[in-house]
């Protein structure tokens, strides 16, 4: 069991795919995601697992990310956030995403 205070110490936002790579060094099929969340936060970098999803699909698509976990190096690559998906039955994940109008940086509570 968790408590609110617990929660409450992640700060996730909203954030805006900029730009999708392949990560051909990662163990499992993975995409290097370059995440824009405005002027507050700027732009961090994620690598995720998500093969259910085409590069042309990503791009441009808002998400919702967990902004304040340390950095994991994944190979070479440095993933500054998580970005947060629901497990599907079929395999894989879909992205969560906030309503199409919230702004870029908006702390999800």
């Amino acid at each position: 069991m968790t408590t609110y205070d617990d929660f409450a110490k992640l700060d996730i936002r909203v954030g805006k795919i900029i730009s999708v790579d392949d990560f051909p060094e990662a163990r499992k099929p993975a995409y290097q995601l370059t995440i824009d969340f405005g002027t507050e936060i700027g732009t961090k970098h994620s690598s995720v697992q998500v093969t259910n999803y085409t590069k042309g699909e990503l791009l441009g698509r808002q998400v919702i990310c967990v902004v304040n976990f340390p950095i994991k190096q994944i190979g070479p690559f440095f993933s500054e956030v998580l970005t947060l998906g629901a497990e599907r039955e079929e395999g894989g994940y879909e992205l969560l995403r906030p309503d199409p109008d919230a702004k870029l940086g908006s702390r999800i509570y």
